[in-house]
């Protein structure tokens, strides 16, 4: 819900750039993750991590990835395309498995090959039947499955991963920003302090989610999981329609019918198979224990 309702924040920071609101929640979300770093005593295994050259440039490009991610979004948002950024986090789990069939050699199901259709058939007539291609949707989906991608390799929780993804990307924040600020087109401060307290608040905005959704991971069900990060896509979908009035025409409407049949599919199957693996292990169990 938190990542739901992201888009009201980003509204009331509207008059700043994208790259100026992007510099604040990477350095106040460092500080933010520092300081939860220290309340548990975790930096000697966050140091005994960046030891390793390899950890180093696996967060790097998992830091250039969430960033360009966080960019993309923040531009959508204050560019009246709410609706089409929660496309992209209805499409990510599509583009998450066919990350893992291209790069992982992962197989498909039947059932996913299906809602790869679907999920196909919405984005191909959203660029063709109603003319517009969701160019932002795509961008969106494809670097935060990269990004999640790139995490699957990480020897790091989300908290310390958080934390180095933002350390690397700080030293670039800090000098957009001391540059704005020497130009005299900084917002922090000088724009009053409602800004200013948004700009700090930028910090537990952004990690918050991250870290509640993975905290959250490790006692919840993997079909109940996938299911709640629906949640997230349908609220920013409702409040770019209802609240900020963005337009829902007949044909895009039916663009986005066909992706979310995808993930009714998709979120289906995986529940399916989950409990059809489960059987047959039981199953296994049982006869060997007969024997």
């Amino acid at each position: 819900m938190l990542w739901g309702f992201l888009p009201v924040y980003l509204k009331q920071l509207g008059a700043l750039s994208p790259l100026e609101i992007l510099a604040h929640r990477v350095v106040w979300a460092l500080t933010f993750c520092a300081a939860l770093v220290t309340a548990s005593a975790r930096w000697g295994e966050l140091w005994a991590a960046v030891r390793q050259r390899s950890t180093l440039v696996w967060f790097a490009l998992s830091a250039a990835t969430l960033a360009a991610n966080w960019l993309i979004y923040i531009w959508a948002v204050n560019t009246a395309r709410v609706v089409e950024g929660s496309l992209g986090y209805f499409i990510t789990p599509l583009i998450n498995a066919g990350l893992g069939v291209v790069v992982l050699h992962e197989r498909l199901r039947l059932g996913q090959w299906v809602a790869f259709a679907l999920g196909g058939v919405g984005v191909g007539y959203l660029g063709i039947v109603y003319g517009q291609f969701p160019v932002v949707g795509l961008a969106l989906a494809l670097t935060f499955g990269v990004y999640g991608l790139l995490r699957k390799r990480a020897v790091l929780d989300s908290l310390l991963g958080l934390t180095l993804e933002t350390a690397l990307a700080a030293p670039l924040a800090l000098a957009f920003l001391l540059a704005q600020t020497l130009n005299g087109n900084g917002a922090f401060i000088r724009e009053g302090w409602q800004i200013t307290l948004l700009l700090l608040a930028a910090g537990p905005v952004t990690a918050m989610p991250l870290l509640l959704f993975a905290a959250g991971a490790r006692h919840i069900p993997l079909s109940t999981l996938g299911m709640l990060q629906y949640i997230g896509p349908t609220l920013q979908f409702l409040l770019g329609v209802l609240a900020y009035g963005e337009p829902l025409t007949v044909q895009r409407f039916v663009g986005f019918a066909f992706v979310w049949s995808a993930m009714i599919v998709f979120a289906l199957e995986g529940q399916w198979q989950r409990r059809r693996v489960a059987l047959e292990a039981m199953i296994l169990e049982t006869a060997q224990a007969k024997h």
